[in-house]
């Protein structure tokens, strides 16, 4: 079969890969979809050391089973699935919150990954996709349930309703724009973005209707926002967020494009900062983002950009030159 091989830093080829081998309990996919993330993105670059060369990335995907060891999925069912590869048993998996699974393994980082015409995967792990979904709004499950799970905890913490706060989400990428387009759903009325490519503030600004500004060009004031959304995590974006939120407010930190830096810990603590993290998603969260795409709460996505399996190389190379307006680019086997 046909895969798209991570082979060195700044480096992906169509190679030929053995056809996956379902061990008990699993499935063969024939991929239909999947999507470009911004963590395969650091692992083109050479950035995370628990994806090495020779690996098949991607973990955002839908597919129709191809084969089935699981007796419970039928060959020809049509699906997404949870990338994250859980034990069940421990303690978090128990509580439901299998997204801190002490156990876990994931697809695209300890087995190979979507970028290919087929991939084996547990059972347990894949989500039946509505009739006439399609399977490019299927592969967007993943990333849109980062976007959900995070939200729904802020609220959890959140002094008042989301549709009462002034919010800033900052990276216009998928998981900011995502973002946005699910807090309009839930009803937040006053969303702001900060993206420094003019591409995808345009983007954000037509598709999910909040003002995008230059945070490079344009002053953020101080202060401002109940609710701050970091979708990038760079130093600079800690910096803004914190800056950025009022006394009393909530920043929720999702992304993680640098690992170290300082925070403001005077401000956290006299203006009484609430500064949440999040991981991923729950098994739950996958089965309500399925549902919440295909009732359109993250609105029509044809912003979403497809190409060929074939033409990945070409699109990473492209989306490290900040050459895509899309926030996601989506590449469909054949």
């Amino acid at each position: 079969m046909k895969a798209l091989v991570y082979t060195q830093p700044n480096e992906m080829q169509l190679l030929e890969r053995p056809y996956p081998e379902a061990a008990a309990g699993e499935v063969v996919l024939k991929i239909d979809a999947v999507g470009i993330c911004g963590s395969d993105m650091h692992a083109y670059h050479g950035h995370d050391p628990r994806r090495l060369p020779g690996l098949v990335l991607g973990h955002e995907f839908a597919g129709t089973i191809a084969e089935t060891r699981a007796p419970h999925v039928p060959v020809g069912l049509r699906v997404t699935g949870n990338p994250l590869i859980t034990c069940g048993r421990c303690d978090y998996c128990l509580q439901g919150r299998d997204n801190l699974c002490v156990n876990r393994t994931m697809v695209g980082m300890t087995r190979p990954g979507a970028f290919a015409q087929y991939m084996s995967i547990p059972a347990a792990s894949v989500i039946e996709i509505p009739p006439g979904m399609p399977a490019t709004h299927a592969a967007m499950t993943e990333p849109a349930a980062t976007a959900l799970h995070a939200i729904n905890l802020s609220t959890r913490v959140l002094q008042r309703p989301l549709p009462e706060t002034r919010t800033l989400v900052i990276g216009g990428g998928a998981i900011g724009l995502l973002s946005a387009l699910l807090l309009r759903s839930y009803g937040c009325r006053d969303v702001e973005m900060a993206e420094v490519n003019p591409l995808r503030r345009a983007s954000a600004e037509r598709h999910a209707g909040c003002k995008a500004f230059d945070p490079q060009l344009t002053d953020t004031p101080s202060n401002h926002f109940d609710f701050v959304l970091d979708a990038v995590g760079a130093k600079a974006t800690r910096k803004l967020a914190m800056a950025a939120v009022k006394p009393g407010g909530v920043i929720m930190h999702i992304g993680l494009l640098d690992w170290e830096s300082e925070i403001d810990m005077r401000k956290l603590t006299l203006a009484e900062i609430s500064l949440l993290g999040t991981y991923t998603y729950s098994m739950a969260d996958m089965r309500a983002t399925v549902a919440a795409i295909y009732t359109g709460a993250f609105g029509d996505l044809v912003w979403a950009e497809t190409r060929p399996l074939d033409a990945g190389g070409r699109a990473f190379e492209e989306l490290d030159r900040g050459g895509i307006a899309s926030s996601k680019v989506i590449l469909m086997p054949e």
